[in-house]
């Protein structure tokens, strides 16, 4: 009797000790996803950016809804134009909201992303996303996808990005 108290105890105890708070879990994703995300952006490596996605994901973008994985087969294709290009691509984003449990996160942010051609010319996109990633197989994965150029049926702006710094990883 007294044994299995003991080990019923232990067994309560452990598991308190590996929960992690929120806070915790979106550092792990920080490290296991948007820095990875961030880096293949930047970096125009469409296979890396691919693999901060399940298999099974929800693209959406005003042009549409995408569930057959169409949008990876279309940043293999614009990562590889862009560095056949000599252009630059920078990629900043920041968290407006992130709730978090053990398998799944759900976070709004804002981006920029700045092109930069051969010649030193800059582009700048704003906008927001919503992202819904899940714990699959021990390991973070964007599950869904959805990000705007508009809020309110106005115009995503250098202004709007303006209210937070960059997130850094």
């Amino acid at each position: 009797m007294i044994r299995s108290t003991l080990f019923l105890l232990a067994l309560i105890l452990t598991s308190q000790v590996q929960a992690q708070t929120p806070t915790e879990l979106q550092r792990d994703i920080d490290k296991t996803v948007w820095k990875h995300f961030k880096q293949a952006f930047e970096s125009s490596d469409g296979k890396a950016l691919n693999d901060t996605y399940a298999d099974d994901v929800l693209r959406v973008t005003p042009a549409g809804i995408d569930t057959a994985g169409v949008f990876k087969t279309d940043n293999l294709k614009s990562f590889e134009q862009s560095r056949g290009a000599n252009s630059k691509i920078s990629l900043d984003f920041w968290f407006d909201s992130r709730h978090t449990n053990a398998t799944t996160s759900y976070e709004v942010g804002f981006f920029r992303i700045t092109f930069t051609d051969g010649d030193g010319n800059a582009n700048h996109n704003y906008g927001q996303f919503h992202i819904v990633l899940k714990k699959i197989n021990g390991q973070w994965k964007i599950t869904q996808d959805w990000d705007t150029t508009m809020l309110n049926g106005k115009e995503i702006t250098a202004e709007d990005f303006a209210r937070k710094s960059p997130a850094e990883f």
